[in-house]
């Protein structure tokens, strides 16, 4: 017994050691890139949805409310998949030439950063300006229909939050169970753009 409580605090220390070491390995280039995206594409995007969208009619403006619901949810199941995809898979398939392969090894590798750009930065930006779209179409709602700004808004904001968190938990499990083709299938798309 004291033998095996011996090997559990060896192999307690040896795991608190590579946490430790995984720490002090912060990339702080990385952490001031991502804000700077994060800020670049949020203020962009917000600008042009509240540029846009109180000049539309409300039907417009739901769509577009929509169009930035699923993006989120699309890049969410894209980051979830990054991470529980499976490595080896897209070596074999690079080892035979198989277009895309090589960049889902690539983005496989970096699945830390590929998923943190995917659901924190786009997915976040896209949850932030589908919500500031929503407070939009309450207000052409409440401006054009009369209807209670109260009401209005607690029923449109529910609605946006709703819409986004179920379909982000719809698509973290197809995200999980299919994770090799919606990696697959990204890095093809990707791999058009990639510089050879």
């Amino acid at each position: 017994m004291k033998k095996q409580m011996s090997e559990f605090k060896n192999l307690l220390e040896q795991t608190r050691k590579r946490e430790k070491i995984k720490k002090e390995k912060i990339d702080k280039k990385w952490i001031l890139t991502i804000v700077i995206i994060s800020f670049s594409i949020s203020f962009i995007l917000s600008l042009i949805a509240n540029l846009a969208i109180p000049n539309l009619n409300i039907i417009v403006g739901i769509i577009i409310t929509l169009i930035f619901i699923g993006l989120g949810i699309l890049f969410d199941i894209v980051g979830v998949a990054v991470t529980s995809a499976d490595e080896k898979v897209f070596h074999s398939m690079a080892a035979r030439k198989v277009k895309g392969a090589n960049v889902a090894v690539k983005f496989k590798k970096n699945a830390d950063k590929v998923s943190s750009f995917c659901c924190d930065v786009i997915g976040d930006i896209c949850g932030v300006i589908s919500g500031a779209a929503g407070t939009t179409i309450c207000a052409i709602l409440v401006s054009n229909f009369h209807t209670d700004l109260i009401i209005t808004g607690l029923l449109i904001t529910a609605i946006v939050s709703s819409l986004t968190i179920g379909g982000k938990a719809i698509g973290k499990s197809f995200a999980m169970n299919k994770s090799n083709i919606i990696l697959y299938e990204f890095a093809r798309v990707i791999y058009n753009f990639y510089k050879k």
